[in-house]
């Protein structure tokens, strides 16, 4: 894994590579106890021609700065991260799947890893990124997935984290998503807080409604991540003639 530490109002320094391993944090850490920590998701895919592909991972870093802005974190520059990633996947090539048998999946994580008691930004914070082999995130593969609309849980709330990877946001949707599964569904569809019926996002992915040529899709509002799929994919369907919508919450697709 790469990781590099930096000091409360000063900017990350040169990273290095280690060894996998446990890290040693203080209990009263701020990761720990009031939730300062942020990471991102990417992945890396082996081409046919036996290269390694990344997926716009500058998107993933300025998301995570961004983020990190929010959280009252530092963050490594655009530069800093994409180097960090690069030299991760590169030490663990051996460990990206044959072409369309998954992917290397790459965790960038910012935590707030000084100790801190009172409630306030940490001391000090720790970067690192790790990989791990990966199959697809949902059994159906590629097929479509069982969704059930939850009408009392949210995920996120106007004026909240909803807008940033924040680690925090994930603990709070897992008592709906372990209901979801036990009744056999795949994940969780998330309605808007405040009124209660218009389509937010699902609990790992954005959400796109289509129907014939019209592709609709949530506005960011802040309690809807940006996701670096779901821009992409709004790229490539108006490349392609497709009408993509993005309604504000008042014109978003409702439950009845």
């Amino acid at each position: 894994m790469y990781i590099f530490k930096c000091t409360r109002g000063r900017e990350f320094s040169k990273g290095e590579l280690k060894r996998f391993g446990n890290i040693e944090i203080s209990p009263s850490a701020g990761v720990l106890n009031y939730g300062q920590g942020l990471f991102e998701g990417l992945k890396a895919y082996r081409k046919q021609d036996g290269n390694i592909l990344l997926f716009r991972p500058e998107e993933n870093a300025l998301r995570m700065r961004l983020g990190a802005e929010r959280m009252c974190m530092p963050s490594p520059t655009v530069e800093q991260f994409v180097e960090a990633v690069k030299a991760t996947v590169l030490a663990n090539k051996r460990w990206v799947p044959p072409p369309g048998k998954g992917a290397l999946y790459i965790r960038p994580l910012i935590m707030g890893s000084g100790a801190v008691l009172g409630l306030a930004p940490a001391p000090e914070f720790t970067f690192l990124v790790y990989v791990s082999p990966v199959g697809n995130y949902f059994k159906e593969g590629v097929a479509p997935i069982h969704l059930v609309v939850e009408h009392e849980l949210h995920r996120a709330t106007p004026g909240g984290t909803g807008s940033v990877k924040t680690i925090g946001n994930y603990a709070a949707v897992l008592k709906a998503l372990s209901a979801a599964k036990a009744k056999g569904y795949s994940d969780v569809l998330y309605l808007d807080c405040v009124h209660k019926r218009y389509l937010e996002e699902v609990s790992a992915c954005n959400i796109f409604v289509v129907k014939d040529n019209v592709i609709s899709t949530p506005a960011i509002k802040g309690t809807i991540l940006p996701g670096i799929t779901r821009k992409s994919i709004i790229d490539i369907a108006r490349s392609q003639g497709f009408q993509v919508l993005v309604p504000s919450t008042k014109q978003s697709s409702g439950l009845s």
